[in-house]
């Protein structure tokens, strides 16, 4: 980064770093502690659509990896699209499987990555849920290397429970490295779990 940059405020962007999200069983256990959330077994990986046979078949890759794993006690590997023209690649698992989901959301953020596609990713997220049966994600921002808190409120619309999301910011800060700019903490309405 040059004087030039640092006068016009610019900064110098942070490098993904994929193993963070190795940090979200502990925190899950941190979060179960703090707010009574537990997992759900639903993660998924959101990229930016992209055309094309070398896109397809890495696609087809990750899916068969993940789809051949003989632990697997939920569904299958599914590819979604959302509303906003989005692509969700979601994997399910036993609540327990925390660590298994998130060696998933890895390998499927890896494969695009080694593949050429890692500007096309967006996020990854696991999904939890409490009693009282509301829902939250932590959604963790691929350009950013940072997690931030999702939870939408029940009921429908879209609504965030942003007291909920500053709880849980606090709970996990020695837990996950947590994006403090709250305007990139994004809302991922539709996403698969929530």
């Amino acid at each position: 980064m040059g004087l030039l940059d640092i006068l016009l405020g610019r900064t110098k962007p942070v490098a993904p770093d994929l193993d963070q999200l190795f940090a979200l069983p502990s925190a899950a256990v941190t979060l179960q502690a703090a707010a009574g959330f537990t997992p759900t077994g639903t993660g998924a990986v959101c990229f930016a659509t992209v055309e094309g046979a070398a896109f397809e078949q890495t696609h087809r890759e990750v899916q068969a990896l993940l789809d051949a794993d003989t632990d697997r006690a939920g569904p299958p590997v599914e590819l979604r699209r959302d509303d906003y023209g989005y692509s969700w690649l979601v994997s399910a698992r036993t609540p327990e499987q925390l660590p298994e989901l998130v060696n998933d959301l890895h390998a499927v953020n890896s494969a695009m990555e080694v593949n050429g596609f890692g500007p096309q990713l967006l996020c990854s997220l696991a999904a939890f849920t409490d009693d009282g049966g509301r829902t939250l994600a932590l959604v963790y921002l691929y350009k950013r290397a940072a997690f931030y808190p999702f939870a939408p409120l029940p009921g429908g619309g879209e609504r965030r429970d942003s007291a909920l999301e500053l709880q849980v910011k606090a709970a996990l800060a020695n837990d996950l490295r947590i994006e403090q700019d709250l305007s990139r903490w994004f809302p991922v309405w539709g996403a698969p779990g929530l």
